[in-house]
């Protein structure tokens, strides 16, 4: 028999009084993959980590989580979950901290402290774990909230924005975790509104807006084909149509771009331009950034539905 999904949700929907927080959400994540959920501050995505971890009750639709209903106890075992805002007493030790958390999430006793030394080791911190917790850094701090989420090698971790407050050092740290876990069979599930760092560790993402997913699929499917930019001027509609041949043009101004193009024709497409009578000013090629594909939808929803209420 197929195993089922980590996650899968139909028509989700949460309401808080007259404000509809979800709106239909519909996603899949499957097992053993880095899963990234983005949307802007509103979008639902602190809705959508309640309802995943049975902090709240959805309103309408369907959803499961490794298998069984939302908000089900014995699967709640199952999943490892770090909040955005969280704080260690400063006077505990870090061993200390997670031996708290084995009784929190009753691990069998005989199985603690093989647990313990696992977390602490896969986040890096089995040198410190007789420290003091008010001794540790930010990111170290951070190292220990995951090594909390990944106490008893969980089939699921939910990750609430888990390198907002760190610096690059720190993020790489934590992506560093991240994919470490996905090589043990962890399903991670990334919430984050920090673009650049889902793009570099996720598998697939989602994007919401106003509670539902406008976009889903693995980033070279949401990111679309490859495509280049280039600003020219001198050009003239002649100059345009002999253009024609390396694919569909788009101006904008001074600005054409052309998608699909493969990054390997840029000197050709340079040649033709100069060829041409015209003059390059700037070039870019490569597929767009998922920010910029983050901002398209957002402007297009918009567009769609007019203002937010």
């Amino acid at each position: 028999m197929e195993e089922a999904p980590a996650v899968e949700t139909a028509d989700l929907t949460k309401q808080y009084g007259r404000v509809r927080a979800l709106d239909g959400l519909t996603m899949t994540v499957a097992r053993g993959e880095v899963f990234g959920l983005l949307g802007p501050n509103g979008a639902g995505k602190t809705t959508v980590v309640k309802l995943l971890l049975g902090l709240a009750r959805s309103s309408g639709g369907t959803g499961r989580v490794l298998g069984a209903p939302l908000g089900d106890r014995a699967t709640r075992r199952r999943i490892g979950y770090l909040p955005e805002l969280f704080r260690y007493q400063p006077w505990m030790r870090a061993r200390e901290v997670l031996a708290f958390h084995c009784e929190l999430a009753r691990l069998p006793r005989s199985h603690r402290p093989e647990a313990i030394d696992s977390s602490l080791e896969l986040v890096g911190l089995a040198d410190r774990a007789d420290d003091l917790v008010n001794t540790f850094s930010k990111g170290m701090q951070q190292r220990l909230g995951l090594g909390v989420a990944m106490l008893g090698n969980p089939e699921l971790v939910i990750l609430d924005e888990p390198t907002s407050a760190l610096d690059p050092v720190g993020r790489n740290d934590v992506r560093a975790i991240i994919r470490a876990a996905r090589q043990r069979g962890t399903t991670v599930f990334l919430n984050s509104h920090l673009l650049t760092e889902v793009e570099r560790v996720c598998d697939r993402v989602a994007i919401v807006d106003r509670g539902r997913v406008v976009e889903a699929g693995r980033l070279d499917e949401v990111l679309g084909d490859p495509g280049v930019r280039v600003q020219a001027t001198g050009l003239d509609a002649t100059a345009y149509g002999q253009l024609e041949r390396f694919g569909p043009i788009h101006r904008d101004g001074d600005w054409l771009s052309i998608q699909p193009f493969d990054p390997a024709g840029v000197p050709d497409l340079v040649d033709a331009i100069v060829a041409a009578g015209g003059r390059i000013h700037e070039v870019d090629a490569g597929r767009r950034s998922l920010e910029e594909r983050f901002l398209a939808l957002l402007a297009q929803g918009d567009g769609e539905r007019g203002p937010a209420a």
